[in-house]
């Protein structure tokens, strides 16, 4: 069973900084794509940012220039840098995991952090 732990979130004023950690154990296979998801409250759950496992990245439009995610594919680690927070990034944020066994997709979800920005 893969589990997914964060840390990280928390209260901070607009402009500031924030990092994100998820750490990912269980797996007996390689994580394909690891990433970060938000969802506020009243919205669908999105995508901010995902890096694959030979580190190539994805990034919500939203977050480009200001948010950096990294992986340390032999800890089984990823982070989320976030600079220059805007009250608009407000939201649970998710650490996904997506495994391809065979061909099938399996994904796995953490268990949520919250990040507040106050204007």
């Amino acid at each position: 069973q893969v589990q997914l732990v964060e840390s990280g979130g928390g209260l901070v004023q607009a402009g500031g900084s924030l990092r994100l950690s998820c750490a990912a154990s269980g797996s007996p296979f390689t994580i394909n794509v690891i990433g970060w998801y938000r969802q506020a409250p009243g919205q669908q759950r999105e995508l901010v940012a995902e890096i694959t496992s030979g580190d190539s990245t994805n990034y919500a439009d939203s977050v480009k220039g200001r948010f950096t995610i990294s992986r340390d594919n032999a800890k089984n680690t990823v982070v989320l840098q976030m600079n220059g927070l805007k009250p608009e990034d407000t939201a649970s944020y998710y650490c996904n995991a997506k495994i391809v066994v065979l061909g099938r997709r399996f994904d796995y979800w953490g268990q949520g952090t919250q990040v507040t920005v106050s204007s």
